[in-house]
Parts: structure tokens; sequence; C-alpha cells
């Protein structure tokens, strides 16, 4: 066994102290590594290699090189290992400004005696740690889960908090860590918020089914159905607050080819012609049939200038961007949700809640007036003569009452009432000119709806 130790350090060559200050005997070495490297808690296990008795090595050389090769164990928010690195790999090296200064590191037990001091020399190399803990992040980073609305389910799933990474305070636990010999280092985290919570939802109640409401299309007119999708996605989801005023046009926006809407079928001066955003009618009624048998107050709705095909006269209403609005308020002291769905030739509406505070309500109607609808003649001097064709089934008017009636227990407790007009629709008949015997016919057109039955006095009525 050598009678000293000699270290280098920067260069210099210093000699240890003689006498009384050598460890003679090798396995008294040995016995000291293997006493300090079990009482100390926390302390990295260091390779074999670095445990040989009586190893001598340079200061800043192998056994430092040893140790920052030594896996430690990484653990997020007091859990336990997610995975293992070395402490080189996580951009720790050897301070050589340190080296030295609190005692000497040539040996594996002289590391485990700086290690009980928390003075390894060791230092962190910010860049590199970085890029390693930006590689850990990728892994072990869980993102916040916002809170949403399953309406088909009619619950309310509740926001988590996600968590990640905070990369200059893990650094921070990573030196302290190297430097005190542990065997684990716990990762600073940082709470993630949801973008969308609960309580930002604003409800907290979707479990009944308040009123709801159904109109069928055909599913075969593609850009009256992409329409019919588009604006019921806009109100899909909605949120009404206790005693909101809620505008269909404000909240669907204007109907226009930028926003993506589709040349179809509407109603134009009692015509059905084709323009821009055609069904979104549809939309807005079926709508309003939802809200008026979940109860909530209809502060303005406009019928169409012609019964609509697909739901009972005196149950729809129309809009128009701007001017014609569709308005709804929430009645109640709790909030509701309106849950939209387009599919398979059906538009569904369902207004979600709390419980209904009324057992039923009625919707009723009553014939008061009739007007029969007038015919007009347009020539065509490209269709044969004497031959006619009907370009558009007319429609008688009527005046009609709507009503809403409430019911609790049985008892009808309260009743709304409406004044509701149709104009007679014109039917228009076209009539050829054309002597030329060769002429041809022109292809016979698509009627759309046929005349909606209803005598004076005809009462009808359904109720949920």
């Amino acid at each position: 066994m050598a009678q000293g130790t000699r270290v280098k350090q920067r260069g210099t060559v210093l000699m240890g102290c003689a006498g009384g200050m050598l460890v003679a005997a090798g396995g008294l070495a040995a016995a000291y590594y293997a006493i300090s490297t079990r009482s100390v808690a926390g302390a990295a296990t260091l390779p074999a290699a670095t445990q040989t008795e009586g190893a001598k090595v340079t200061t800043g050389g192998k056994a430092l090189a040893a140790y920052l090769a030594t896996p430690i164990a990484i653990t997020l928010g007091g859990k336990t290992a997610v995975t293992t690195r070395t402490l080189a790999e996580l951009g720790v090296e050897v301070d050589p400004e340190e080296v030295g200064r609190g005692g000497p590191a040539d040996t594996a037990a002289e590391i485990v005696v700086l290690a009980k001091k928390g003075s390894i020399p060791v230092r962190i190399d910010r860049d590199k740690a970085a890029k390693a803990l930006g590689d850990l992040k990728q892994h072990f980073d869980m993102a916040a889960l916002d809170a949403f609305l399953d309406l088909e389910a009619h619950e309310i799933h509740a926001d988590t908090p996600g968590k990640a990474i905070d990369l200059w305070a893990s650094m921070g636990h990573i030196e302290a860590a190297a430097r005190e010999g542990s065997t684990a280092v716990e990762l600073a985290t940082v709470g993630v918020p949801a973008r969308v919570t609960k309580a930002g939802i604003g409800i907290d109640d979707i479990s009944q089914v308040m009123g709801h409401y159904v109109t069928h299309f055909s599913v075969g007119d593609r850009d009256r159905n992409f329409n019919l999708k588009l604006a019921a996605s806009k109100v899909n989801g909605t949120v009404l607050k206790p005693h909101e005023e809620w505008s269909f046009n404000q909240h669907v926006g204007e109907r226009s080819e930028k926003e993506g809407y589709k040349i179809a079928h509407v109603i134009n001066a009692g015509e059905m012609v084709d323009g821009l955003a055609g069904g979104t009618c549809q939309i807005s009624t079926t709508l309003f049939g939802a809200a008026f048998f979940a109860g909530l107050d209809i502060p303005k709705t406009t019928n169409h200038s012609r019964p609509s095909t697909y739901t009972p006269l005196g149950f729809d209403a129309t809009v128009v961007w701007p001017d014609t609005d569709l308005v709804l308020k929430n009645p109640y002291d709790f909030p509701v949700a309106l849950a939209y769905r387009v599919a398979n030739g059906e538009a569904v509406v369902e207004v979600l809640g709390k419980q209904r505070p009324f057992d039923k309500i009625t919707f009723a109607r009553e014939i008061l007036e009739e007007t029969p609808f007038n015919t007009e003649e347009r020539i065509d001097d490209e269709m044969p003569d004497g031959l006619t064709s009907l370009d558009q089934g007319g429609f008688d008017g009527y005046k009609m009452m709507r009503y809403r009636r409430f019911y609790v227990g049985g008892k009808q407790v309260r009743e709304q009432k409406w004044t509701v007009t149709y104009k007679p629709v014109t039917e228009y008949v076209r009539r050829g000119t054309n002597k030329d015997p060769n002429a041809k016919a022109p292809p016979v057109k698509e009627l759309h709806g046929p005349k909606p039955p209803g005598v004076v006095g005809d009462k009808f009525e359904i109720s949920q």
C-alpha cells in the first residue's frame, strides 16, 4: 500500500500529508467504505469498479465519472419512480471549481463522505438539463381535460387539471440530489388548469329532458342537409343562464356563403325557390318546438309566409338574417342547455336541465278563418301551344289561435295564446304558346309541399 495519496488538481501535483494521516491498510479503507454507504440515507449505490479496496484515482477523474454514470430514479408528484436516468444524462457534470474544496473525491468512499455534507463537487449544465427534461416532459406531462357536456348521456363531465414538469425548478432539484448522492430525485411539477371548467360551463345538471321536438327531412337533398347540420352545430351545447334572453340570429350568426352555407330551397314571398342557407328555418322551427314544450319564454317568433310540411300548421318559426329572429328566454332559476342532433333524416332538439315544474305542457290551435288562394297564369313562348304545367301549388290562407297551456297535478295553471296568420299562397300555372310542332315540353318541376289540411273550426293539440 502506498504511503500517501497523490492528488492531481488543475494541473498541480499536491502531495498528501504523511505520518498519522496515512491510511495504511487497504482492508481498513474497504471496511470504512462499506459502513459509510450503508449509513448514508439515500446515498447513491456506486458501480463496483469504484468500490475496489484501496482504489485511488485522480480528483475529478474516474470516481466522479463513475458517480455521474450512476442511474438515479426519477419521481413525479411523490409517486414511485417513473423512469431512471444517469446523472450525466440529466446534465450533471463535475464542477472544477469545487473539486477538492470540500475534501478529496478520489475514491467512492470519499464521495460518500462528501455526500453526507451535500458537497459532492458537481454542477448542472442548464442547456443539457433543459434538453433532458424536455424529453421527459414529452413522455410524462399530463394535459388537462376540459369539462364538457355529454348531451346524449345527459351528463356533465368535470374538468381534470393536468401536470407538467417545471424545467427550471427541476434543475435545482437535480443538482441538490446529485450533490447529496441521493438515489432518487423528485422533479418539480406545476399544475395545468383546464381551459373549460365545470364552473365555467355554467350548468350543473342536465339530467332531465324538459322538452323535445323532432322534425324530418329528405336525406337526398345534400346541400339543404349540409345547411341543417351547420346551423344546428351553432346551437348545440348552448347554455341559457337563469332569466337569460337568447337570440337565434345573434348566436348562429349570418348565414352567408363565407360562413359555408349552400344554395337550397327557401320560401321567398310565399314561393318556394332556391336561395342561400335554405333549411335554416327548419332548425329554428325544431328549436321553437322543444322550447315550447320545455316551458321557455318566447318573446319573439314569426311564422312562415306559408305553412311548413315538416311541422303542424301553426307550430313553426322562421328566421331571416338579420331582422326576422327567434328569441327565447329562460324563465327558470336554474340554467338549461340545448342539445341538437341532425342525422338520418331527423332534426332533434332537447332542452336539458333540472326537473320541469310542470306535469304537462300542451300546444293547441284552432283555425278561425280560411282564405282561398288565387291562380295566376304564366305565358311560356317556348312550351308547345296549349300545354300547361303547374309551377307551384297554391295554399289557402289561415288565421288561427295558438295556445300553450301549463298543467300541474292535472290542473291547468297557466295559458298563453298567439294569433297566427298565413297569407294565401298563389298557384302558378305555366301555359305554352309556341305553335311550332317540334317545340319540346319542359321537364316537370317538383312541387314542394302539398296543401296542408285544415278547415275553419278545426282544432288540434299535442302535449308533453
